[in-house]
This record gives C-alpha cells, structure tokens and sequence, in this order.
C-alpha cells in the first residue's frame, strides 16, 4: 500500500508539471508506464473532464487542465 500512494503521489506531481505540452493518451500512456515498472497491477487510468473524476484519484491533467487522468483500483 506504501508503494502505491508512493507512486500515486509522483505521478500527480510529475502529471500536473508535464500536462501542458502532451496530449492526454500521450501522458496517460507515460503514467501507465511509471505505474507498470514500480510494479502496480490492478488498475485503470480515464480520461475524464475536469471535476468529474468521482471515485478515482486524479493523476493528470491534460489539454490546458480541461481534462484530467483518474487512477482506479481494481
């Protein structure tokens, strides 16, 4: 669980200072990939539009902050 909210907890620092200059699939996959090496299963990201991310942790933003990336358990 510490590895988790680890790697949760980088990715939406990392996702938000990056998300200007990429496209949301192009982030998405970059986050899918940091989660896949520190070995985090069990998961989904979703692009969504800003402020509709219930039941998940908003891990990006993409598209000038219009729309978010939500991480999912299970």
């Amino acid at each position: 669980m510490k590895k988790f909210l680890l790697a949760v907890g980088l990715l939406s620092i990392a996702g938000t200072a990056l998300a200007e200059g990429k496209s949301c699939e192009e982030l998405k996959s970059e986050i899918a990939a940091k989660l896949d090496a520190k070995g985090v299963s069990g998961y989904s990201l979703e692009i969504v539009d800003k402020g509709t991310a219930a039941g998940g942790k908003v891990v990006g933003k993409c598209e000038k902050g219009s729309k978010v990336i939500v991480y999912k358990r299970g």
